[in-house]
């Protein structure tokens, strides 16, 4: 496509790229953490996404605080895995994907590969749904064009991949930053039960409705660990270099990683409590518990932007389905070179997926109406839930293996607490299955 600049006709994405951010090992640590950061922050742009908005504001709503020990333990667990996935980027120097193709042979690869195509098509469900909504409430688009027009607004985004790229990221970081102040000043304004949102966060019966209660959970926790962000982490985290230094340079760069990863995702982390609790006060205690439509978190920010309240959100929730077009892209490429040692110019790769995504979400929505947006977001959350064992499983074995990683291998305790977490996450999805199934 000759009207799309380089960026978006190459094989590789800029951000793909190793080196391309170098450090000096010589520099003061507050100099090294400003270069360093962003790897954390662009992985957690996916945690912020409408799929996290429909599940934390229907489990809020449906059952009031007793799943925000969900959001927290899933972020807790999402922070250990990606500096898992940078640990073994910037140690090994290879991506989840490449690891693993030198690790598996052929049918392993191939279930590998495909699972994570699913995940990435299935977190561009949410996308082009939250999108098709933004465009309703900002342009009264309806929601089946609006779901077309995510089609069309793909090139749109990647013709301005140019040299302004950084520039539109800041921009979208600040709209999605804008949202979070939102959220989170909406807490203070319609102040929750305080004593029943730290009872929250310890496990509990969630009384009536326990496979409601499990297809949330596993919504929560495929909105939060995104089995492709572990690829992304993996390779993005890559382009930061540190030059010079010494035999401790791996040890202080991962020091730099982990600082970023926590800070990054515990923002995430914040925003996403905020809107459940906010959706907890608001709807749950007020005796509204199917509220199942994104458009009804309008009551969400009415008392803090009045009139603007539809602009905001429509924009911000605009901004976090674009975002992942950036993303998500980079995180396809580093799977297809990886996987099948393929390069494709990103617009290709952004609109071979795209496609994909199209097909049901359109069908979803002429099928069961506009209503089913809600639901329809929520379970695309958990086919990634499904999704992600086979991207922990390899992972681990990855970090775990002193040939790929050296003395920067992790140790027992850290091994056992991630085989724990991935006994956990698929044990909670068999039982989904069951359920579903029974």
């Amino acid at each position: 496509m000759p009207f799309l600049p380089s960026t978006a006709t190459a094989p590789f994405c800029p951000s793909e790229v190793k080196g391309s951010i170098t450090i000096d090992a010589a520099a003061p640590r507050w100099q090294k953490l400003k270069r360093f950061f962003g790897p954390g922050l662009l992985v957690a742009i996916g945690y912020m996404d409408p799929g996290n908005w429909a599940t934390d504001i229907q489990a809020g709503s449906q059952f009031g605080y007793s799943l925000l020990w969900v959001v927290a333990f899933s972020s807790l667990a999402a922070i250990f895995l990606q500096m898992l996935a940078a640990r073994l980027g910037l140690v090994a120097g290879k991506d989840l994907a490449q690891a693993s193709y030198e690790r598996y042979g052929r049918v392993g690869r191939v279930v590998q590969w495909i699972t994570a195509e699913v995940s990435i098509i299935a977190c561009d469900i949410a996308e082009v749904l939250g999108c098709a909504l933004a465009f309703k409430l900002l342009l009264g688009v309806p929601l089946a064009w609006g779901v077309v027009l995510t089609a069309l607004d793909t090139v749109i985004v990647l013709g301005l991949q140019g040299k302004g790229f950084r520039q539109i990221e800041a921009i979208v970081l600040g709209l999605i930053a804008t949202m979070a102040f939102c959220f989170v000043a909406q807490v203070a304004i319609t102040p929750p039960d305080w004593h029943a949102v730290i009872g929250g966060l310890v496990p509990g019966d969630p009384g009536h409705d326990r496979k409601d209660a499990i297809v949330l959970a596993l919504g929560i926790v495929g909105a939060t660990i995104m089995p492709h962000n572990l690829y992304l982490h993996s390779s993005v985290v890559q382009t930061r270099h540190v030059v010079g230094g010494a035999r401790g340079v791996i040890r202080d760069t991962l020091g730099l990683v982990r600082i970023d990863t926590c800070v990054s995702l515990f923002v995430a982390m914040l925003v996403n409590a905020a809107i459940l609790v906010v959706a907890g006060a608001a709807f749950h205690a007020t005796g509204q518990h199917n509220v199942t439509d994104i458009e009804q978190a309008y009551r969400l920010i009415t008392p803090i932007a009045g009139g603007a309240a539809a602009l905001l959100f429509g924009i911000a929730l605009l901004a976090s389905g674009q975002s992942s077009t950036l993303t998500g892209t980079i995180a396809g490429q580093v799977i297809m070179d990886g996987f099948l040692h393929t390069k494709i110019p990103c617009y290709q790769r952004r609109l071979i997926t795209r496609g994909l995504a199209l097909v049901p979400a359109l069908i979803g929505v002429l099928w069961l109406g506009d209503g089913s947006v809600g639901q329809l977001l929520v379970w695309s959350q958990v086919l990634l839930s499904l999704q992600l064992p086979f991207a922990m499983w390899p992972l681990i074995r990855s970090v775990s293996d002193r040939n790929t990683m050296g003395d920067h291998a992790i140790g027992r305790g850290m091994q056992a607490a991630a085989w724990a977490l991935f006994a956990v996450i698929t044990g909670t999805n068999l039982l989904l299955i069951t359920g579903v199934a029974g």
